[in-house]
């Protein structure tokens, strides 16, 4: 219980240092964009190369990977049938669908699995399923649906090894399939710069959230609400069932797939919608209520099941 509440406690404390450095404007009128380019280009490939460059890709096989997959393309498919029949359009209902099945790992996910679950290596499958599969394709979706000249098919192909984000995630996985150890020289300052990527997220979020109105009110509140549905009550209800139901788990093996699946959405999604320039506003209040309402989620799983 007590590594539920440290971690979003350290969560709104950031955010709120975003706040209030955009309430004042200590970074100017371009700090947000400023901070959410440096995550998206520099910071955060940092990060995932070095996080997975070291990640243990036996977990790959195991079946609360799959538990994992099948609850996110569950939540993510949900969102994207509505978003067709609605006519939300691609990158909107893309966004919307991360927002209902991207689970926020990282910075939340292994204070948690730490505090809750008593080991940091839980999150692993869902960090790898996340930055190996999902990520690539939804920010490739991405690319080919805004605007612009799309290119030769060639173009359209190798669009993921153009995205700084997969590019970073493909190549922390190669070196650990590899097993290739990176030396020092070359690991620990991306190690370093890699550091500044989940505070930049934090920060720019905050930021974004000066001036704006009530989450769930505006005109993305349809697939607002959907979104946070889907994240806060749907996900990790498919995944109990399928890991109770399907797979036999039970005790900790059950208890630790349920929690990573209650997780809120990931605020780094909301530097995806930033750098597209798309679903911004449903990205951030999505993230904002799913955030708000995986706490008592949160609490009711790891008591029920723990």
């Amino acid at each position: 219980m007590q590594g539920v509440l440290t971690g979003f406690a350290v969560i709104a404390v950031v955010i709120g240092v975003g706040w209030l450095i955009g309430r004042r404007g200590y970074l100017g009128e371009n700090g947000r964009e400023v901070l959410t380019k440096l995550a998206f280009h520099v910071a955060s490939p940092a990060l995932l190369f070095t996080t997975l460059a070291r990640a243990d890709l036996s977990v790959i096989f195991s079946s609360r990977l799959l538990v994992t997959a099948m609850s996110t393309a569950a939540a993510a498919g949900a969102f994207v049938v509505v978003g067709a029949v609605r006519g939300w359009g691609v990158g909107r209902t893309t966004i919307g669908a991360l927002c209902s099945s991207y689970v926020n790992s990282g910075n939340l996910g292994i204070p948690i699995a730490v505090y809750v679950l008593g080991d940091a290596s839980l999150v692993a499958p869902v960090l790898l399923f996340q930055q190996i599969v999902v990520t690539p394709v939804a920010l490739t979706v991405l690319d080919l649906s805004g605007p612009g000249e799309k290119g030769s098919v060639w173009l359209r192909l190798v669009t993921p090894l153009r995205n700084p984000i997969a590019v970073g995630s493909l190549a922390g996985v190669a070196v650990s399939a590899s097993g290739l150890r990176v030396p020092g020289p070359v690991m620990d300052p991306l190690t370093l710069i890699g550091n500044m990527s989940v505070p930049a997220v934090l920060l720019a979020f905050g930021i974004s959230l000066c001036g704006s109105t009530l989450p769930g009110r505006g005109a993305d509140r349809h697939p607002v609400l959907l979104s946070v549905l889907l994240k806060a009550v749907g996900q990790p209800a498919v995944a109990w069932a399928l890991a109770a139901g399907v797979f036999g788990l039970h005790g900790a093996p059950l208890l630790d797939v349920v929690v990573t699946s209650a997780l809120p959405a990931a605020q780094n999604l909301f530097t995806y919608a930033s750098r597209y320039l798309v679903g911004e506003t449903l990205a951030r209040e999505s993230i904002l209520l799913s955030t708000i309402l995986s706490v008592p989620a949160l609490v009711v799983i790891a008591t029920a099941l723990g």
